[in-house]
């Protein structure tokens, strides 16, 4: 079986936002881990080469017998879009995905061109919602 090969560093946090090209990304990315760094009360740690994760839980695969560490919530300023790590998923959040602005999902991702095209109260619920859920399934 593969390992999982993203995985929790201790490569700088800030040194990888400010190697983000596009200004525009760099300062949202900033602005992100103040965000997330507020709601988490977690100190941002480096996962892989190019996301900025927030906790950790212990994974074990119900479908393989892969396990691993992960984070409960994060961010990664892609080339594409901003994406948000929310991993408990999106089916509590609909009415906030409603008044979020322009964003697009998948299973456990959140895509946002920048921060100016959503609510950022909105966000921040988003954020906050996916964050504690993964604490209480995990008992954390």
């Amino acid at each position: 079986m593969a390992e999982v090969k993203t995985k929790q560093n201790t490569a700088s946090v800030k040194d990888f936002l400010m190697s983000v090209e596009d200004e525009g990304k760099r300062r949202d990315a900033l602005e992100l881990l103040k965000i997330f760094t507020e709601i988490t009360g977690e100190e941002a740690k480096m996962w892989g080469g190019s996301i900025v994760g927030f906790g950790k839980y212990h994974y074990k695969s119900e479908r393989s017998s892969q396990e691993a560490d992960w984070m409960l919530t994060g961010f990664s300023p892609r080339k594409q879009n901003l994406t948000l790590y929310v991993i408990s998923g999106f089916d509590a959040q609909q009415q906030h995905l409603e008044n979020l602005g322009k964003h697009k999902t998948s299973v456990g991702c959140l895509y946002i061109k920048r921060l100016s095209d959503v609510d950022l109260e909105v966000l921040k619920k988003i954020i906050k919602s996916g964050y504690e859920s993964m604490k209480k399934l995990h008992k954390i």
